[in-house]
């Protein structure tokens, strides 16, 4: 049994840009998953030869909303009396340690409020470009499990969101927290996403657009939940 436990204890952090910016695996697979997405996105645009432009406008839109859509949900839902108390904390990667403010990077990015912010952006874009709301999610939740995927591999990297103690023949040590071997439910939810951008993308091969918007979504939406 002890030869089929991992022990996880990896540094978060690559190396250190300045004295007080640090580079993390959690930013790298954040942006990597983020530009991943947009290249395969793009792939569709061109194929159905709609302009790039509009989804240049369109990935701003998402990347905004993500971030700011994720930083208030882990703020909201989280931790909302000490954020009420520290409100600049919430939109500047800053933290107060005695009298002075410290660079420390956002600590902390709740993915439920990533996906609120991904939707309400998404619903300006198409109000403000006069775009098919249903269009646009069919093809954004083809690409957007490959984002989550990354974004999961960088919780791994982190030691953080494992899931409960596994007295089976396998598990996970993360060192930095405990020494119980757990379930890497971040691994778990990764791959299962790579399995659902398998079966959207396959979907969509398949003359899916042909058959009316909004079908990529729903089956999005089951295989998700």
């Amino acid at each position: 049994m002890k030869d089929k436990i991992i022990n996880w204890n990896v540094e978060p952090v690559i190396f250190w840009i300045t004295d007080t910016f640090p580079l993390k695996y959690y930013g790298l697979f954040f942006m990597t998953g983020l530009l991943l997405a947009h290249f395969i996105l793009k792939r569709f645009y061109i194929k159905e030869s709609i302009p790039i432009e509009n989804l240049e406008k369109l990935f701003i839109y998402i990347v905004v909303g993500t971030l700011l859509g994720a930083r208030l949900g882990h703020c909201l839902f989280y931790d909302p009396s000490y954020y009420f108390q520290n409100p600049v904390e919430i939109f500047l990667p800053i933290k107060k340690i005695g009298d002075s403010y410290q660079f420390i990077g956002f600590q902390g990015l709740a993915s439920h409020g990533g996906a609120m912010g991904v939707l309400i952006a998404i619903a300006l874009y198409c109000k403000k470009y006069k775009t098919n709301f249903l269009w646009v999610l069919d093809r954004v939740t083809i690409v957007a499990p490959i984002a989550a995927a990354f974004i999961r591999f960088g919780n791994f990297m982190n030691s953080e969101i494992y899931g409960k103690p596994t007295d089976g023949s396998w598990g996970v040590v993360f060192q930095r927290d405990d020494l119980i071997p757990r379930h890497p439910t971040q691994l778990y939810e990764a791959f299962s996403y790579l399995l659902i951008f398998g079966i959207l993308f396959f979907t969509y091969k398949n003359k899916a657009k042909e058959k009316g918007n909004g079908l990529i979504f729903g089956v999005f939406l089951v295989l998700l939940f």
